[in-house]
């Protein structure tokens, strides 16, 4: 076990956890659960189960990622994202068979208290404003902001806007 965690965090056997990884105060993996390398897991995370976050990753505190959530290499997630897995949720009927993934690219930025709607693809390196509200597809370097998430610009790999729309 090369990780760290808080004592308080609850790590269910059988969750998977990459070398110089931080898991703080609340947390709660799942068995399933697949954390990379070197990552930083804020206060009071839930990474469920089918659940795979890349190397490098940063997710800051109050976010759960749902079954289905796919966080490639260097991806930060802002305070209190919300993720979705359920299109059309209902609490008197199973829908666990309609899980629809969700990507967030290699290098992508989410800010603070975004939501994502299911079934979404973040491109690479896409830097998502705070508040927005992701419902469709953001192409790799996209800056998006609003409800419902629009393009109005892009970002270099380090995050810099270099154009307008």
């Amino acid at each position: 076990m090369n990780y760290i965690s808080h004592p308080s965090a609850i790590i269910d056997p059988g969750a998977q956890i990459g070398d110089g990884t931080r898991i703080w105060h609340f947390c709660h993996l799942m068995p399933g659960a697949i954390v990379g390398e070197r990552c930083t897991i804020g206060q009071n995370v839930f990474i469920d189960n089918n659940v795979m976050v890349g190397n490098g990753c940063k997710i800051q505190n109050n976010v759960s990622l749902y079954n289905g959530v796919v966080l490639e290499d260097d991806v930060f997630i802002g305070p209190s994202v919300v993720f979705t897995n359920v299109i059309n949720p209902r609490a008197f009927i199973e829908r666990k068979s309609e899980f629809r993934a969700t990507i967030v690219a290699r290098g992508a930025s989410i800010g603070a208290n975004v939501t994502i709607v299911c079934g979404v693809r973040i491109g690479e390196y896409a830097l998502i404003g705070a508040g927005a509200v992701i419902t469709k597809d953001v192409p790799d370097y996209a800056l998006v902001v609003g409800n419902p998430g629009r393009i109005i610009g892009q970002v270099d790999k380090e995050g810099n806007r270099v154009r307008p729309l």
